[in-house]
């Protein structure tokens, strides 16, 4: 697959993504290579990585624990103290191999330590991959409300290695298939569809599918680095959705989500407010629902849920002056940014996402 060039940055695939990536190591001269891992990572995929490794240059490996509970600013307290205790300087790189929560964590290490120092991206989940990896934006949950600490700022490379996926679980890949379903929300009607057949598709088929989320998503970063407008189409699905996500981290009564398994969610109530507010039709909504329905397991929700999970809305990100701000469609490939919703028309959505799925 073609490389996919930005502003700053390459993504690379496969054999090319090693060839660059030596290449790379072998004319910066750093003075120390450090890999962060989680606990899955580190047994399912370093060896593999390593083996693609060639460089004279040492090599330190750090573990962090696997999950979204641990993606905080303890978990980079750690890092921060081990590069420090292996003398990490200016001139160290990181290379983060692993999910979401690796590159997103390691990320904001390597910008914040001594001021920044290099890092590389080298994502292992589906959803990394064509999402957490690419764009730059780096951080960490506050509690378990979703991504309020941190700094966009992008590594020198993405290495997208598919064969990685084969180390995935299933669920884990339905996660990150949420994220590719989103960019054809958003962007592609005809990429939408192809992805709700998935009993057509092929491995070929995958990495050509994640090729196109990648430019997808490199082609809205790159005209709005910052999120000042168009970046926001990427939250579709996501106010809702990360509320979602936290409130299931938070509780002691129900089973944690996977971040795509909560953003699908958000999906459906999402469309559904946009029928209710924009010119959504029902007919897509009755199509998002149904697909949406058939890959990923039901949730329920009861009626003493609602209230907590609208007061996690305030901690969305796109917020400005005490509003809560949706991205919400007008039709497949047409998001709208800045929409106000009522907390009545949210409940409504709740029941709508209930009943839809009996």
């Amino acid at each position: 697959m073609n490389s996919i060039e930005t502003k700053t940055y390459t993504v690379h695939f496969n054999t090319k993504g090693y060839e660059e990536l030596n290449s790379y190591l072998d004319s910066h001269h750093f003075s120390k290579i450090f890999i962060l891992v989680d606990s899955n990572t580190h047994e399912h995929c370093l060896p593999e990585f390593m083996s693609q490794l060639h460089t004279e240059i040492s090599i330190e490996v750090i573990e962090i624990e696997t999950g979204e509970q641990y993606k905080t600013i303890d978990t980079c307290v750690g890092v921060w103290n081990v590069l420090s205790e292996l003398n990490a300087d200016r001139k160290s790189i990181l290379l983060n191999l692993g999910g979401g929560v690796v590159t997103d964590l390691g990320g904001f290490v390597a910008s914040t330590f001594k001021r920044g120092i290099k890092y590389v991206n080298i994502p292992t989940s589906l959803l990394a991959m064509v999402d957490a990896s690419v764009g730059g934006k780096t951080g960490v949950d506050l509690g378990t409300v979703k991504n309020q600490i941190g700094v966009i700022n992008s590594g020198d490379m993405v290495i997208i290695d598919t064969s990685f996926l084969n180390t995935l679980p299933q669920n884990q890949l339905k996660s990150g298939l949420a994220e590719m379903l989103k960019h054809g929300l958003i962007k592609d009607r005809a990429y939408f569809e192809t992805l709700t057949d998935l009993s057509k598709l092929t491995l070929n088929d995958l990495d050509d599918l994640i090729h196109e989320s990648v430019v997808i998503k490199k082609n809205i970063v790159t005209e709005d680095p910052n999120e000042q407008g168009i970046r926001k189409h990427l939250n579709f699905g996501h106010t809702l959705g990360h509320a979602i996500e936290s409130y299931f981290l938070e509780s002691e009564t129900k089973d944690q989500l996977l971040h795509g398994e909560a953003i699908a969610i958000g999906m459906i109530l999402e469309c559904y407010l946009s029928t209710k507010l924009l010119t959504f039709s029902k007919k897509d909504l009755d199509l998002v629902t149904k697909a949406i329905h058939s890959i990923y397991k039901p949730v329920q929700f009861e009626n003493s849920d609602y209230e907590p999970i609208i007061d996690l809305l305030k901690y969305d990100k796109k917020n400005e002056h005490g509003n809560v701000n949706f991205v919400l469609l007008e039709a497949i490939g047409l998001p709208k940014i800045d929409c106000l919703v009522s907390n009545d028309l949210i409940f409504e959505a709740f029941e709508y996402y209930n009943t839809s799925r009996l």
